[in-house]
């Protein structure tokens, strides 16, 4: 890196992250900073295939909020290794 290059920032990650099981499938919900004041959710699932959201949150809050509201509703076999599915919303 030359003197003039920014390093890039450190990722601040919410302490609401954690790991979560809904009818025995566990995934991982990350929320961090997005630089701008807001928040970002990533749902990492059983075969580590991530799944973000577009759109930013106001509160880490709300964004764990969000992810639990998918993980009840969304069929389980979005969660599933092996579905090959998407993305929740």
């Amino acid at each position: 890196m030359s003197t003039d290059e920014t390093p890039d920032p450190e990722i601040r990650f919410s302490p609401l992250s954690r790991t979560v099981a809904v009818n025995g499938v566990a995934v991982r919900v990350d929320i961090y900073e997005d630089f701008n004041g807001g928040w970002l959710l990533e749902v990492i699932d059983g075969e580590n295939t991530s799944h973000v959201w577009d759109d930013s949150f106001e509160t880490d809050s709300a964004a764990l909020d969000e992810a639990l509201r998918a993980l009840r509703e969304e069929s389980v076999e979005f969660w599933t290794p092996g579905s090959g599915a998407d993305r929740p919303n």
